[in-house]
């Protein structure tokens, strides 16, 4: 069902492709002789299209924007998520989508991925490199995946990648999630997580909008097939080791391998720009969404230790994998937004939208 709330100037579409039936949000472009573009918008985990969709309104008319709701999240047709195909369901997902709206018949691809969508932006680089003009990732998750590796070049903590994967997400979370819970309860609600960990805690949300990204996040689909996941037992710490369905299974090391963006040809990698908030407390070297990080502050009891599992150094890994790109023949730039969080196109748009201006022109 198409979505009857969007900001003015952006609609709200639903195809169907022999993989999904897919929803999305659509500006500009569509009718202007000088389109430019296109710009395709991936969301993160726990969230939406929605969270894009003030961009997309600020966004020049000529550059036709596209942001879909990948599987499981929004208003898209809920499938399982194989996550022994790392990021590749979802992948081969847009694939599919810019087959059936022509955008690959325009011109290559601006791929703008935030978080977990950065890896699946990451991901199709990787598959369809001929395909993408340009790599924008927004605070993205780390070409190693999230949890249980412990240097800058991705070394497991445990051979089983113990400490990573579906078996650790905050239950209360979920079941808040599962029970679209709008409540301001709970330290770990979802419109508490919203306000405290997706922005820096001193941003303010227009009302309104805040609703809408709320509903962003409450439109995820729960359950051991898509989020958070399944899992196994494990012998080594914290006790659970990856399962085979679900995205946070996906986007553990076990089955993350986005490092491959450095073997791309030299004369096909895309200029990467990388954007990221300085206070971001999700992708960051001490995440405290990372089990390593909680195990040191106490919040898990029998850590390890430093030697065994430390927090995760997600941003050196991110800058390490992009200097190797840039060693490689291809080119990256690293763009730093003071006092901002994990959603800087929600905190400081007008400067993530000069960013992004300036890559698209």
């Amino acid at each position: 069902m198409t979505r009857d709330d969007t900001l003015a100037g952006v609609q709200s579409r639903i195809v169907e492709t022999d993989r999904l039936e897919t929803h999305f949000l659509e500006s500009g472009g569509a009718d202007s002789a000088e389109t430019e573009g296109p710009v395709v918008f991936v969301h993160g985990n726990v969230s939406s299209s929605r969270f894009f969709e003030d961009v997309m309104v600020e966004l020049p008319d000529r550059y036709r924007a596209v942001a879909p709701d990948l599987r499981g999240y929004g208003d898209s047709e809920t499938r399982p998520v194989d996550a022994t195909n790392g990021l590749g369901d979802f992948a081969g997902d847009l694939r599919t989508l810019f087959s059936e709206l022509d955008l690959e018949d325009e011109e290559s691809v601006t791929l703008v991925g935030w978080s977990n969508g950065g890896g699946v932006a990451m991901r199709y680089a990787i598959d369809n490199p001929e395909a993408v003009d340009e790599l924008v990732l927004v605070n993205p998750l780390s070409p190693y995946g999230f949890g249980g590796t412990k240097d800058e070049e991705g070394t497991p903590c445990f051979d089983d990648y113990a400490g990573s994967g579906g078996g650790l997400g905050n239950d209360e979370f979920v079941a808040g999630l599962a029970e679209r819970d709008r409540g301001e309860e709970g330290e770990s609600s979802p419109r508490k997580v919203l306000r405290t960990f997706y922005v820096d805690p001193s941003h303010v949300f227009d009302e309104e909008r805040e609703e809408s990204y709320l509903t962003g996040m409450l439109d995820t689909v729960t359950g051991e097939k898509n989020y958070p996941g399944n899992s196994t037992p494990s012998d080594n710490w914290p006790g659970v080791a990856p399962g085979d369905r679900g995205v946070n299974n996906a986007i553990s090391p076990k089955y993350c391998s986005l490092e491959e963006i450095t073997e791309i040809e030299p004369d096909a990698k895309p200029p990467v720009t990388w954007v990221r908030g300085d206070s971001d407390q999700i992708v960051s070297n001490e995440s405290v969404f990372d089990i390593g990080t909680l195990g040191r502050m106490g919040e898990i009891p029998d850590w390890p230790g430093e030697d065994v599992f430390p927090p995760q150094p997600m941003v050196d890994q991110t800058r390490a994998v992009l200097e190797a790109y840039a060693d490689a023949g291809g080119e990256f730039e690293e763009v730093v937004f003071g006092n901002t969080g994990h959603t800087p196109h929600v905190e400081v748009p007008g400067d993530f939208l000069a960013e992004l201006e300036a890559v698209l022109e």
